[in-house]
């Protein structure tokens, strides 16, 4: 049985590998029942279609939520053309059919067609989507017969690689991770595998919709895998049964290498001030910050070339960690105008780092 909230004295976050066919907060409930702590979130919703990276927060953690922004993801996509569905996906009905142009199966035209997607844009996320209008998610309202006018959104699309083109058939083999999710239907339609690297906010769904509007075709997100969140890559990951046969054992990812923020190890004089949320002085802390890696692996050891020392002037707002006994204690935030630190957030538990650091 699960212990009472805050009971459990576990505070980490870990990464996991969501499977297809589960929502994310089934993985956050099987989250709960593997460690015995109530209190588990995540910080980024994977659709039941999708697989791939998730960041799980357990414990007094998951108040890091609000603070990890975790920017840039990186998304392996399949766009299945010549059909359109009500949610974008391969879970949705199909609303609409059309016979896509040879072009679609070459090469160049694909390569073409994801560069102009390339940059700053506006997008229009998907009508079922959690986005909330005056309290009500898109997605509940959408299911009620009720289409709520979203409005665009800034996004970002750094790089659109094509890795192949195929058909839904070819898809249909064993080992194919984008094709676990199924199809619309049984018809044979082409696709293309792409892999996005994009900003926060960004609808993988969207941009499969809006490429075959560029195609002149309907089109719908086939499968998807996230393959990174900010710095954690899939390969840092565990899968649920790892997870679920490690259990305490398992490897937690460093919080310090997610947020990508300047630290100070709080001194013996410091720790009570850093424990009670009080302000600090500019002049009073020495800050370090860490080599962000493509690879997160999920120990960072202090003594290894991954941490040094910096000198730069604080910026105003500017979020800085405090460690006690090498946890994760306080999250700071610098104001210019009083020279100070200000806690903004704390963890009742300090947020563990790892072990052997």
């Amino acid at each position: 049985m699960a212990s009472k909230r805050g009971a459990s004295g576990l505070c980490f976050v870990v990464g996991v590998d969501k499977p297809v066919g589960m929502s994310s907060h089934d993985v956050v409930n099987r989250c709960r029942r593997i460690f015995g702590e109530r209190r588990v979130g995540h910080t980024g919703t994977l659709d039941p279609l999708a697989s791939g990276v998730m960041v799980v927060c357990v414990g007094p953690s998951t108040r890091l939520d609000a603070h990890l922004t975790l920017d840039d993801k990186r998304y392996v996509a399949r766009i299945v053309f010549g059909a359109s569905t009500e949610t974008d996906d391969a879970e949705g009905q199909i609303t609409r059919t059309g016979t896509p142009d040879e072009r679609i199966l070459t090469p160049a035209y694909a390569r073409e067609v994801l560069a102009s997607f390339v940059g700053e844009q506006k997008q229009l996320p998907p009508a079922y989507s959690a986005i909330k209008v005056a309290g009500t998610k898109a997605y509940e309202a959408a299911r009620k017969g009720t289409v709520i006018q979203l409005q665009p959104r800034d996004i970002c699309v750094y790089e659109a690689k094509l890795l192949g083109i195929g058909s839904t058939a070819e898809g249909a083999s064993d080992g194919d991770p984008l094709s676990a999710g199924g199809y619309a239907d049984e018809v044979v339609r082409p696709y293309w595998d792409v892999e996005f690297h994009v900003s926060k906010g960004t609808y993988i769904r969207s941009l499969a919709r809006d490429i075959g509007v560029a195609c002149g075709v309907p089109s719908y997100l086939g499968g998807l895998r996230r393959t990174s969140c900010g710095c954690l890559q899939v390969d840092s990951c565990l899968t649920l049964d790892k997870l679920e046969e490690q259990g305490l054992g398992c490897e937690v990812i460093d919080p310090l290498q997610l947020l990508g923020c300047r630290f100070f190890f709080a001194s013996p004089e410091q720790v009570k001030k850093v424990q009670n949320g009080a302000a600090l002085r500019e002049g009073e802390v020495s800050l370090f910050e860490m080599h962000r890696q493509d690879n997160l692996h999920p120990y960072i050891f202090p003594c290894s070339s991954t941490i040094q020392e910096s000198h730069a002037p604080l910026s105003d707002g500017e979020m800085v960690a405090a460690l006690v006994d090498n946890r994760l204690a306080v999250l700071y935030a610098f104001d210019s105008r009083t020279k100070r630190l200000q806690s903004r957030c704390g963890f009742s538990i300090g947020v563990q780092r790892g072990t052997n650091i």
